[in-house]
């Protein structure tokens, strides 16, 4: 502190200098990136504290779209539960209904038409292309290329055209049912799908070009937010994240379900070692390709296979027996299981969801400490979540 003299009469003022030297270099500063921020899909925060640019501790904290779904179906009968089940992850809605259906068809050891087990199949892939074509445009978007986008809303929109035509719903379709599915497939849809199908394919070199060939879309992802196997384990993470780690896992392919029995010819695991962000956008550009062909393979099926019931004739008031059973899919975003716990009533007495999202969007606070700032968004963006697959 310093003192300077005055003029006469007037009050003396004070000047004072403080020095920090190099302590403001260890002071680490908190940064809350949410919940509500462009960069976090929906209402997520995390709470980084930094060291300069650099992450030293990264926490998710979630729980801002919770509406208590697993306390909900305890109070629903079990046509009741497919509504509020396929509105957790609202891009996977079809896949969300199934688990369920199957859960309850297990446990009332019943026999689904064939018909509607090639049906639920298409439907199911035709739904994974509509959730990975939003990731595939919007993760671009966040690293500042704007183009893919409208590509992928007009291939969205080609296919909601037809799913809407099949369900009634653009997206909480209600489709499924317990024993099969709501109805039969309109006049004429199967070939209008097929020509849907053929024209997504034909435009799907988008990404192949304007993406994955843009050099600056590389340099921002390639040996960015490397997860490793070890952590994808231990964390639980599925779907295209963990297989671009190398974990090479696929309910489809190792625990059968639907059709997919049949169709080990046409189903292909897409997996990389990197574990970057690039690999992971990869996973998800070539499981997209592979979701087309076996929308195709399936829509073969079904023209080989003669008339007959998509769904089987269920009492008035449905119970499922005293038991319990836990159903598993690979939905879109990664491993997708319900746990239901019956005690012979017509609602479930417990019905745990394990939702993907949930398990994958852990392991950001032991992948993000370490890395840069301007890395964030490239790394969160490339985990492909959805914020109400979490908080059910």
């Amino acid at each position: 502190m310093t003192e300077t003299t005055p003029p006469r009469g007037t009050t003396p003022p004070r000047e004072t200098t403080v020095g920090i030297g190099g302590a403001a270099e260890s002071t680490d500063m908190v940064l809350n990136i949410g919940p509500q921020h462009p960069s976090t899909h929906g209402v997520l925060r995390l709470r980084l504290v930094l060291d300069g640019e650099v992450i030293r501790h990264a926490e998710p904290v979630i729980g801002y779209m919770h509406r208590g779904a697993e306390k909900l179906f305890e109070a629903r009968d079990y046509r009741q539960i497919i509504m509020l089940a396929n509105r957790h992850d609202w891009l996977s809605a079809f896949s969300n209904e199934l688990g369920v259906v199957l859960a309850v068809e297990r446990m009332l050891g019943m026999e689904v038409p064939e018909r509607a087990v090639w049906t639920r199949t298409l439907l199911a892939e035709l739904n994974r292309v509509l959730n990975h074509l939003m990731f595939l445009g919007s993760y671009p978007l966040e690293l500042g290329g704007i183009t893919p986008i409208f590509h992928a809303f007009r291939e969205r929109e080609d296919l909601q055209r037809i799913m809407e035509e099949v369900s009634g719903g653009r997206i909480h379709y209600m489709f499924n049912r317990v024993g099969g599915l709501k109805e039969e497939l309109p006049a004429g849809w199967p070939g209008r799908t097929r020509e849907t199908v053929a024209a997504v394919r034909s435009r799907m070199d988008v990404y192949d070009r304007l993406v994955l060939g843009n050099e600056i879309f590389r340099g921002r992802t390639r040996g960015v937010g490397v997860l490793s196997p070890e952590a994808a384990h231990a964390y639980g993470v599925s779907g295209p994240i963990a297989r671009a780690s190398g974990v090479d896992f696929d309910l489809r392919r190792d625990e059968p379900y639907l059709a997919y029995g049949e169709l080990r010819d046409t189903l292909k695991v897409v997996t990389r070692q990197e574990g970057d962000c690039l690999a992971r956008f990869e996973c998800l550009l070539e499981q997209t390709h592979n979701a087309l062909d076996l929308a195709d393979a399936c829509l073969d099926r079904l023209a080989q296979l003669p008339p007959g019931p998509v769904n089987q004739r269920l009492p008035k008031v449905l119970k499922a027996p005293e038991g319990h059973t836990y159903a598993w899919t690979e939905n879109p975003l990664g491993v997708n299981g319900y746990y239901l716990v019956s005690k012979g009533d017509k609602t479930p007495y417990r019905l745990k969801l394990r939702s993907a999202s949930y398990n994958n969007i852990q392991v950001l606070s032991e992948l993000l400490p370490g890395t840069l700032v301007a890395d964030m968004v490239a790394i969160l963006g490339s985990f492909f979540f959805v914020v109400g697959d979490i908080d059910k």
